[in-house]
């Protein structure tokens, strides 16, 4: 049965939350101390749809890179189950978010196309999603959206729930913002299960190299912070060069 435009907002996680942090509590150390939650904890999706996409992204991502999208998903679902409990989305259309949102950092697609790496990101999770893998047209444009804004700064206007969460959960996997939202033991469970193998170092360099090759890109917005800052990511710092 088709869902309804209320319930696709909601399994696709469309509900509209404010960029501000002062509104969802980015300000504050944590809202709840945060628990464990292991990778065993969390069951992946299990769908023809995450199947098909499991199977694009496995052929197209070097394994550094598929590695941080699966720690994303697991960052994600312990922010948001422990941290903002209200939010509402599926865990697959959470999953689809990850595995694709870093799906234009591969080297094909820095150097053989002009756009921002987000904004051909969504572009082409929104055409594979719909074309290959029989998504539903809100949820692989809600999956798109939130690619699009993955990297926004700004603190003003509305956002998607996933277009909030991805965010958080990139930036605590690459920068540790907001370190004290997940628990220590979650992050050992989860680089277990996906090592980072010097992470940090490799993902810098692809920043830098989307800036050097598209000085238009919109990584631009953040200047050097970004790079900076992942770069020097003391809380995985530890984790880097394990497994």
């Amino acid at each position: 049965m088709a869902f309804s435009r209320d319930q696709q907002i909601k399994e696709y996680g469309w509900t509209a939350l404010s960029c501000d942090p002062k509104e969802w509590g980015g300000i504050a150390k944590h809202n709840t101390p945060p628990v464990p939650q292991l990778c065993a904890d969390v069951p992946l999706p299990d769908t023809p749809i995450v199947k098909a996409a499991l199977a694009y992204v496995k052929k197209e991502l070097p394994e550094h890179t598929f590695n941080h999208s699966m720690r994303v998903f697991y960052y994600g679902m312990a922010i948001a189950t422990q941290q903002f409990p209200t939010w509402s989305f599926s865990p697959e259309t959470w999953l689809l978010t990850c595995l694709f949102h870093d799906i234009a950092t591969i080297d094909k697609h820095t150097h053989g196309t002009l756009m921002s790496f987000e904004f051909y990101g969504g572009i082409l999770a929104l055409d594979v999603l719909k074309n290959q893998c029989d998504c539903p047209a809100s949820q692989a444009e809600s999956v798109a959206e939130a690619i699009i804004r993955h990297q926004d700064p700004v603190e003003v206007g509305t956002i998607t729930t996933v277009g909030l969460l991805v965010p958080l959960a990139t930036q605590f996997d690459n920068m540790a913002y907001r370190a004290d939202y997940v628990h220590a033991d979650t992050i050992k469970d989860v680089v277990k299960h996906y090592p980072r193998r010097n992470w940090s170092k490799c993902f810098s360099t692809k920043i830098r190299e989307e800036v050097s090759v598209k000085p238009w890109c919109h990584t631009t917005a953040s200047t050097e912070k970004f790079p900076h800052d992942v770069e020097h990511n003391a809380l995985m710092e530890p984790y880097d060069g394990l497994f």
